[in-house]
């Protein structure tokens, strides 16, 4: 019911007449697959970890993800950044995206920063997306980063701003003393 059959030439002639057709194919699969050969783009990138029991001090560069459970005495500049409950940056951080559990002591410049319950932050965050969960510790600015329009409009409106900010005060006599009740009033709502 299950036997083979016992004649191995014809199945011999025809794997001797296709193997030239798809080893050209398979030769390219091994080769793409070979470690000389640069990985694929689609395979993800693993991120670096500073260890809780390490501490660095310097500053620390990368494009790709960075994991940090020990201490940083320095400016760490990577694509995206992950500081855990126990780690520690004493410095600035500049990143695409920064998760915060742990301590930046220092500014954050990040296009997207995270602040989750068990975070300490005491310095400045200039971001587009700021996110931040009860519990987490601010003590700062947090300065709304716009990325400036395109070169030909942003060249555009300075000039005529400029001329405008400055026409109002010589031609009107009166610009000191508008600029005083402006500010008394602007201290008011502050008192």
């Amino acid at each position: 019911m299950f036997s083979k059959p016992t004649n191995n030439t014809p199945p011999k002639a025809p794997d001797a007449a296709t193997p030239p057709s798809p080893a050209p194919s398979m030769t390219a699969t091994s080769s793409a697959a070979a470690p000389g050969l640069a990985p694929k783009p689609s395979a993800p990138k693993v991120a670096s970890l500073i260890a809780n029991d390490m501490t660095l001090e310097g500053s620390i560069t990368a494009d790709g993800e960075l994991q940090i459970d020990g201490i940083i005495r320095g400016d760490v500049r990577v694509g995206r950044l992950n500081i855990g409950e126990s780690g520690t940056v004493e410095g600035s951080v500049y990143a695409d995206s920064v998760e915060l559990r742990g301590k930046v002591v220092g500014s954050i410049t990040a296009k997207t920063v995270r602040l989750y319950g068990t975070c300490h932050v005491d310095g400045d965050i200039t971001h587009e997306q700021l996110a931040m969960e009860t519990g987490a510790f601010f003590q700062g600015r947090s300065l709304k980063f716009q990325r400036p329009p395109a070169s030909v409009s942003a060249a555009a409106p300075s000039p005529s701003m400029s001329p405008a900010s400055s026409a109002p005060s010589p031609a009107s006599g009166d610009g000191p003393n508008t600029a005083k009740p402006a500010s008394s009033s602007s201290a008011t709502p502050l008192i």
